[in-house]
């Protein structure tokens, strides 16, 4: 009996290691910065979800959505080190590391989805180049919708933002504050909702999107559409982990990223009309900028641009030279 039970405990574990290759399942953490509902994590959803289908169910990939995980400005270095996987980040949060990648928020440098195409596909190779360095892949890149002016009165000139407490989120919005005589605060995504409820914000400047996240009609009263800039998010991932998967589990990573870069910009696009007329429809006004506004912004957007591309050196001029192209 002994000898018998002997021999199935030893068949067992030969087949036991024989099929673990075939059953091993690798699994990443993803963080992201926002809500379950917002149309970027939605979209990352999908993304993990075609990655589970295209690699077998090889590699799984759960989503930390709400900054649950780690605050936004946190995730890149969580990558870079392997706390995380992969990760999800507004680009421009970077900005401090190396201007190429605050580029996408210098004001008026790119204000329809068709120039913020482009000036992605022309500062790509620098972004990609900056992140292999630091041990991580871009995966893909998904933009915000335009961004506007949100603010509790008439805002009819940059004058009239002169000592607001300005929502800053990166070295671009800050710098803007300084330029208009805004006082910057900074507040990330997550607690963007919070600091409106608690006046911690009476002004600020991002998307439709993150306006109808944080249902800033609760707080604010104007909405002005100034199409300023097309920020993005990317999606990153650590090269260590990429270079344990097998050949066909790294192909679905970067097939299912490939497809939710397109289904992303298509999104974005898409969405924006309906977040503004969800502010509409809950009595929020949304306005055209005044024509002093504008041009008090573009003045604004011309000192960020000079300024960007002096610190971005002759790269930043070859940069900005291939999108004027």
């Amino acid at each position: 009996m002994f000898i018998l039970k002997r021999s199935v405990l030893i068949g067992l574990t030969v087949y036991a290691l024989a099929s673990g290759p075939v059953l091993a399942q690798t699994k990443w953490n993803l963080p992201s910065a926002y809500p379950a509902t917002n149309f970027h994590t939605e979209n990352l959803a999908q993304f993990a979800k075609e990655v589970e289908a295209g690699s077998g169910g090889k590699l799984t990939i759960t989503l930390h959505p709400g900054a649950t995980l780690f605050k936004a400005p946190e995730i890149k270095r969580a990558v870079q080190t392997g706390q995380a996987e992969a990760g999800e980040v507004l680009v421009s949060l970077l900005e401090n590391e190396d201007p190429v990648f605050g580029l996408d928020v210098v004001p008026f440098l790119a204000t329809s989805y068709n120039e913020a195409r482009k000036l992605y596909n022309a500062s790509k190779p620098a972004i990609e180049k900056k992140l292999a360095s630091q041990g991580i892949v871009l995966l893909y890149a998904v933009p915000w919708p335009p961004q506007g002016i949100f603010a509790k009165k008439d805002i009819n000139t940059v004058a009239d933002l002169k000592g607001l407490k300005w929502r800053a989120y990166n070295a671009g919005t800050t710098r803007i504050a300084e330029l208009a005589g805004a006082q910057a605060v900074t507040v990330q995504q997550a607690e963007l909702a919070q600091a409106l409820a608690t006046g911690v914000v009476e002004s600020f400047m991002t998307s439709g999107a993150t306006g109808v996240d944080t249902k800033a009609w609760e707080t604010m009263s104007h909405f002005y559409d100034t199409q300023a800039w097309i920020p993005k998010n990317i999606v990153m991932a650590s090269k260590a982990a990429l270079d344990k998967l097998d050949a066909p589990t790294r192909e679905a990573v970067m097939k299912a990223a490939a497809a939710a870069e397109e289904r992303g910009w298509k999104t974005s696009a898409e969405k924006t009309s309906g977040y503004l007329e969800t502010m509409k429809t809950n009595k929020m006004k949304v306005l055209p900028p005044s024509a002093e506004l504008k041009s008090g912004l573009a003045k604004i957007g011309e000192t960020l641009t000079a300024e960007w591309t002096k610190r971005a050196g002759a790269d930043g001029e070859a940069i900005i030279a291939a999108y004027k192209k």
